[in-house]
């Protein structure tokens, strides 16, 4: 067993240290991902963007070695870890060198830093976001995304994917998320004050009573719209803005 245990740490410790990375020094401006298939974005109280390779050696092209990838767009891999990374100003832009698979990627960002994500391809994974203390702006046609522990503002869209979000309990706003095929699942802090607009055109509007939605009446009745519920939670606050054509939509207490 000791000899098992000892062998296994060695591997982990060989694994972290072929892990490659890139670093830009960096703690304000914004970062704009574009087309990045397979990626993973965590929030960091460092000053630096660092890209951080999560493919394993298995994955590499030996016969690549000592040569740089291009793309038929004039892109190049800077970074060694199959991306291009360019500044624009303020921004820095990222894209993958691959048109279909591309690399596995975790990318720290500091929270000065406002991200935006955008994917427009059929290829690709669940974009990740989780510990994200900056401004966050994600468009994507097929992925799915899932944000856990984000402060906001947030403008979050898909048009096939599914959207889930568990904020955290400095949330600010406006947060909008929008799925036109697929589910959206916010879960709140109990102490969040916000005014809520849920629209599920085709959907139903699933709310949590723990979360008490105080919402308009006419007398003694319940103002409720077809397919469009508004209210309050806490007595009023940020603006969050839940929609859905053709799925269903969830507020929680987290």
């Amino acid at each position: 067993m000791k000899k098992f245990i000892t062998t296994a740490i060695v591997l982990l410790a060989i694994g972290a240290a072929s892990a490659q990375e890139y670093k830009i020094a960096k703690s304000t401006g914004r970062l704009e991902i574009n087309d990045v298939n397979n990626v993973t974005i965590e929030g960091t109280t460092g000053n630096e963007i660092v890209f951080t390779s999560l493919d394993g050696s298995r994955d590499r092209d030996d016969r690549a070695k000592g040569l740089r990838a291009i793309s038929a767009n004039g892109l190049e891999d800077n970074t060694g870890i199959g991306l291009a990374v360019r500044e624009n100003g303020t921004t820095y832009e990222v894209y993958q060198l691959k048109k279909m698979d591309g690399p596995r990627v975790k990318i720290l960002v500091p929270k000065g830093v406002v991200i935006s994500y955008k994917h427009s391809s059929p290829h690709g994974s669940e974009v990740k976001l989780r510990n994200i203390e900056s401004e966050v702006e994600i468009t994507t046609v097929h992925n799915s995304i899932r944000l856990d522990n984000v402060t906001g503002p947030m403008n979050v869209r898909t048009a096939h994917g599914e959207i889930e979000v568990t904020a955290n309990d400095n949330l600010k706003g406006p947060v909008y998320l929008s799925s036109t095929h697929g589910l959206v699942d916010l879960a709140l802090p109990a102490t969040t004050k916000a005014n809520i607009s849920m629209s599920a055109g085709h959907g139903e509007i699933f709310v949590d009573p723990n979360l008490k939605l105080e919402v308009p009446k006419n007398g003694e009745w319940v103002k409720y719209g077809s397919s469009k519920v508004e209210g309050k939670v806490n007595g009023g606050g940020i603006d969050i803005t839940l929609g859905t054509s053709h799925g269903n939509l969830y507020l929680r207490k987290k």
